[in-house]
């Protein structure tokens, strides 16, 4: 293809033609007779071709500016590079001298770096808009699997949905509570794809999983050099978020230290790498989320008061899945769908009333996240045919409807033992029915409905040996 050819002629200005679409194209038998004519030139070599008779018909017809006229043409490259090749053309014979050949000759190199960078920013531009429209619709693709769906949204999480449309078009923290297994996480989603945010990013961080000594790098980023290992540098899940939301889930799991680190960006919107000076400014929209009771940790002066100040914005309970039993069959059809879709089952098995009344007279000490593993485990159970929920009541320790949780006369824990003592034995319970194992099926997280990482910490905290310095009581 041919972009672009101009009339030279002085006086008279130039013909502009548009250099973005091809002024027209050779096929391979024209172009083989185009270069028997004028013959193979090297990128930067000026041929100068006064008889306008020696112009190929084909050629001549295609493009009217190039009968009658002298041409002066220069192929472009640079190095491997064949950029393409500029024409200059004049009305009638013998127009052109070497002179004119010498100053094209010498000003090839920044003509053809113009035109190389102007291609590569056309490609770049092109793979842009390709990029943007797969991400909408991977967007679109994971909203659809799990993300902006609240199961729930009309019945037991009505009035958790109302505040998520008040607070979800400001800027406002957002701080929510609820026991474990009861889809905080889902919510903060909710929250941010219902904002102005939508479009930026998501960053989540899960608190409890972090050591101290990494929680500079992975919140603020890290500089090249700047500690034993940092290769290169690195960007913090702040600068991450940076138009977006920035989800801290199990917040009341920092150590005071850092609590004091995170206090200082969220009240001045800027930080340093670590190893570095530059000071760098967010646009970061905080949701944080806890089980734990905040403000009693305050008052035991284990969470600083002016970071949960901070945070308290605009608080937003998550009841357990036992106070909104409605929500139950909804969420197991949900899971039953989801799940066969995970694990390629062409038949999906039915909810029937048997398991419905089972699933509701169940008090789910684990909420929503124990609910989802015990449809999993009652489809493969069941072979996809049916759903077999014998182990249902089992599952976890018993709850009351009082949120009380009595585990004296069940396991030995006298009541006047610390939360943390209580909290280590009930942990080295489950661990030796587990014998040991944390991760993957029936291990002490799915059991206690945790993240491995999260009971990783918690233990650690604790003082419970896992993995090789594990023994069994």
């Amino acid at each position: 293809d041919i972009y672009g050819v101009a009339e030279y002629s002085l006086g008279e200005g130039l013909v502009e033609t548009d250099i973005n679409q091809p002024a027209f194209s050779l096929d391979k038998k024209v172009f083989e007779r185009l270069e028997r004519t004028y013959g193979p030139h090297n990128p930067g070599e000026a041929v100068i071709k006064n008889n306008p008779d020696e112009s190929p018909p084909e050629i001549v017809e295609k493009f009217e500016l190039l009968r009658g006229c002298s041409t002066l043409k220069m192929e472009l490259g640079l190095e491997d590079e064949e950029i393409g090749t500029i024409i200059f053309l004049k009305k009638g014979h013998d127009q052109f001298r070497p002179v004119h050949a010498d100053l094209l000759k010498s000003i090839h190199d920044p003509i053809a770096i113009a035109m190389s960078n102007a291609r590569r920013f056309q490609e770049l531009e092109r793979l842009k808009d390709r990029l943007e429209e797969e991400n909408r619709a991977i967007h679109r693709e994971m909203e659809e699997i799990s993300g902006n769906r609240v199961i729930g949204a009309d019945f037991g999480l009505y009035h958790v949905m109302e505040m998520v449309s008040q607070v979800a078009p400001i800027t406002s923290p957002v701080l929510l509570t609820g026991e474990t297994g009861t889809g905080k996480e889902v919510i903060a989603n909710a929250i941010h794809m219902e904002s102005p945010r939508r479009d930026g990013p998501l960053v989540r961080v899960q608190c409890g999983a972090i050591p101290d000594t990494l929680l500079d790098s992975e919140l603020f980023g890290h500089e090249r050099g700047a500690f034993t290992g940092a290769f290169q540098a690195k960007r913090g899940r702040f600068e991450r978020a940076h138009g977006g939301t920035l989800f801290l889930d199990e917040i009341g799991e920092l150590t005071l230290d850092a609590q004091v680190k995170l206090l200082r960006v969220l009240q001045e919107k800027e930080f340093e790498r670590l190893g570095g000076s530059e000071t760098l400014k967010v646009d970061v929209r905080v949701v944080a989320a806890t089980h734990r009771d905040l403000r009693k940790m305050v008052d035991e002066g284990t969470f600083r008061e002016d970071l949960w100040f901070r945070l308290n914005v605009f608080p937003i309970h998550i009841p357990p899945l036992r106070e909104r039993k409605e929500d139950v069959p909804t969420l197991a059809q949900y899971f039953i769908d989801r799940k066969c879709r995970e694990m390629n089952l062409t038949k999906r098995p039915a909810l029937g009333a048997a398991n419905t009344e089972q699933l509701l007279q169940y008090e789910w000490p684990g909420n929503v996240r124990e609910l989802q593993n015990v449809i999993e485990r009652a489809i493969i159970l069941g072979r996809g045919h049916r759903l077999s929920l014998p182990l249902l009541g089992r599952q976890g320790p018993p709850r009351e409807s009082t949120s009380s949780l009595s585990l004296a006369s069940e396991f030995s824990v006298s009541s006047v033992k610390s939360l943390d003592a209580v909290t280590a034995e009930y942990i080295r319970y489950v661990l030796n029915s587990t014998h040991g194992r944390i991760e993957g099926r029936d291990g002490a997280a799915q059991v206690l409905s945790v993240n491995p990482s999260t009971l990783r910490a918690r233990m650690r905290k604790l003082g419970i040996p896992f993995g090789r310095g594990y023994k069994s009581a």
